[in-house]
């Protein structure tokens, strides 16, 4: 069963970055389509980013598309967010999860789950 575990969150200026990780544990990562999603107070789950499972193809939702990369190494077991111009909307819970089959912005179709990081833009 694969384990996952969010880590770099934290208060970051508007127009500030952060990079966030993704440790996989406990199988093979290079088996699963990794994506990422955040979660506002009040407001719904949010795919925001996927990368299949070798890395080939990545995918961005609008509101972070030139923004946002996505990453990862799979002999590290890592899937990264680099998350530049971040604005006070980007606050939220950042999760990554992971999907044996494709690539996906619907959390349903994801089987694991990391516990998430805070992410927080304010001045």
């Amino acid at each position: 069963q694969l384990q996952l575990v969010e880590s770099g969150g934290g208060l970051v200026q508007p127009g500030g970055s952060l990079r966030l990780s993704c440790a996989a544990s406990g199988s093979t990562l290079a088996y699963y389509a990794i994506g990422w999603f955040r979660q506002a107070p009040g407001k719904e789950r949010e795919g925001l980013s996927c990368i299949i499972s070798s890395g080939g193809i990545t995918n961005y939702a609008d509101s972070v598309k030139g923004r946002f990369t996505i990453s990862r190494d799979n002999a590290k077991k890592m899937v990264y967010l680099q998350m530049n111009s971040l604005k006070p909307d980007d606050t939220a819970v950042y999760y990554c999860a992971a999907n044996r089959l494709m690539c996906s912005y619907y959390d349903y179709e994801y089987d694991y789950w990391g516990q998430g990081t805070q992410v927080t833009v304010s001045s």
